[in-house]
Formats: C-alpha cells, sequence, structure tokens
C-alpha cells in the first residue's frame, strides 16, 4: 500500500476536513510552508488557498503523485501533534513528543486489534478524519498494512 492509497480510501471528503484542519503556524515551524506551496503550485499558502486547493491536489492524489501524498501527510501530521502523541502514549509505542525512531520494531505495540481499539478510545476526543488518517499512516509507516482500516460501527 502507498500514502495515496490511504488518502485515497478515506474519501474526497474527508481529505477536504483534513486540510481544513492544518495549521499555518505548525507548517512554519517546522518549516514546510515553501515545501506546500511548491508541491500545491500555489503562489502564497494560507488556510483559504490550501481549503480551495483540495480539489486540484485530489486530482494528484488519483494520479498517484506519491510526492504529494507525501508532502501533504506530513503537514496534517505536524498540526495534529496532539492526537499523535495520545495514540502512541495509549499504544505504548515509545516516542520523543510524537516523533519515534525511524527503525523501531513496533510489533510488540502494535498487536492484533490495535487500530478498532485506539479508534474506540479517540474517536469521540479527536476529529474522525485526522484520527482515521493516523491510524492508518501508523499502520503504513510501522507495520507495513496493505489495507486501509475502516473501522467497525
Amino acid at each position: 500500500m502507498q500514502l495515496c492509497d490511504i488518502f485515497l480510501g478515506l474519501g474526497d471528503e474527508s481529505f477536504a476536513a483534513l486540510l481544513r484542519g492544518v495549521s499555518m503556524g505548525k507548517l512554519r515551524t517546522y518549516q514546510l510552508v515553501d515545501r506546500m506551496k511548491a508541491r500545491a503550485h500555489m503562489a502564497k499558502l494560507n488556510s483559504e488557498s490550501l481549503r480551495k486547493a483540495a480539489p486540484r491536489l485530489w486530482v494528484r492524489l488519483e494520479a498517484r503523485e506519491e510526492d504529494v501524498a507525501q508532502d501533504v501527510a506530513q503537514a496534517i501530521l505536524v498540526s495534529q501533534l496532539g492526537l499523535i502523541v495520545a495514540v502512541l502514549n495509549f499504544l505504548g509505542v515509545p516516542h520523543d513528543d510524537g516523533f519515534f525512531q525511524k527503525d523501531i520494531d513496533a510489533s510488540q505495540y502494535l498487536t492484533d486489534g490495535w487500530q478498532q481499539r485506539a479508534w474506540d478510545h479517540f474517536s469521540a476526543e479527536f476529529p474522525r478524519p485526522a484520527l482515521l488518517f493516523y491510524i492508518n499512516h501508523l499502520a503504513w509507516e510501522l507495520a507495513k498494512a496493505e489495507t486501509v482500516f475502516t473501522p467497525a460501527a
């Protein structure tokens, strides 16, 4: 599975909601503004221009532009560090303020059913599109998931 698959699996409405949750302040803090501007083909980047770019970015995700998916994912993730820290703490995954070692063996933390447990625990606390995106991103990055997770009702 690729990162584009996660976005496409969540749907265009969730994608638009994720973009609305991107924090320009966090992008500046993590020096991602210029990168996002270039990747999204924008003269200036602000919340409104990013929201308006959602349909164009979606078309690029449908075209399987993985570099677009990576940069958009990074923008979303740095904007959701509180959610990330909470989920990683809940799962017991060692991290440094939401960032973990890239070579971490997560098998002892991501045991059977971890995605549904995380969903059940946090779905009332955090925006659902952001939580679902992060659970899938974590599964893709650490567990090498092959399919997009969809929570049980």
